[in-house]
């Protein structure tokens, strides 16, 4: 492979690791009874985005990343439930019970297998194919090219996500990770 052909996928990309490391950081001793549940402090519930919420709706844009780029996102594209509970229009419940959303594990292997393959799509991606206009018109005005759409999407979505996390973490006293 070119190196020189294959930059902006490669600048792209570690941006990528460097969330999908930090989500795995996050992830440290979070149980599945807390996963889906909103953060207490000093006994007050805080309507704040969860675990749950936050990886399944990570794990719903990896897909446009990878047929974007030409690629089979078959076996990452989001079910009907991820996309019902997890859009940007869905709104983030607490969970006590554990059936308002999938469970952990399915959750969390979305969001690792989704990036995985998201970021070798844009590894293998040639420059020239970062330079075409955004597919998604409602997104075009923010990120004009196909390039800046998936520089957001596998990067500042994520670390805008995971400083929700991270003060999730906090609030049920976690701490940093």
């Amino acid at each position: 492979m070119n190196q020189a052909n294959h930059l902006i996928g490669n600048v792209i990309s570690a941006s990528a690791r460097l969330g999908l490391g930090y989500a795995e950081r996050m992830l440290t001793d979070v149980s599945a009874d807390q996963f889906a549940r909103f953060a207490t402090a000093d006994g007050r519930v805080i309507e704040s985005n969860h675990p749950c919420f936050i990886l399944g709706h990570l794990s719903l844009y990896p897909s446009r990343v990878v047929s974007e780029l030409g690629g089979d996102a078959s076996a990452i594209q989001p079910t009907e439930t991820f996309q019902k509970v997890f859009s940007k229009d869905a709104k983030c419940v607490d969970d006590p019970d554990g059936t308002l959303y999938p469970s952990m594990d399915e959750v969390v292997a979305a969001f690792r297998s989704g990036y995985e393959k998201a970021i070798d799509a844009v590894e293998q991606a040639t420059d020239d194919q970062f330079v075409g206009e955004n597919p998604n018109e409602a997104m075009r005005g923010k990120f004009p090219t196909i390039g800046a759409a998936h520089a957001f999407y596998l990067g500042g979505h994520v670390t805008l996500h995971m400083g929700q996390f991270s003060a999730w973490r906090r609030m049920m006293g976690l701490g940093p990770a």
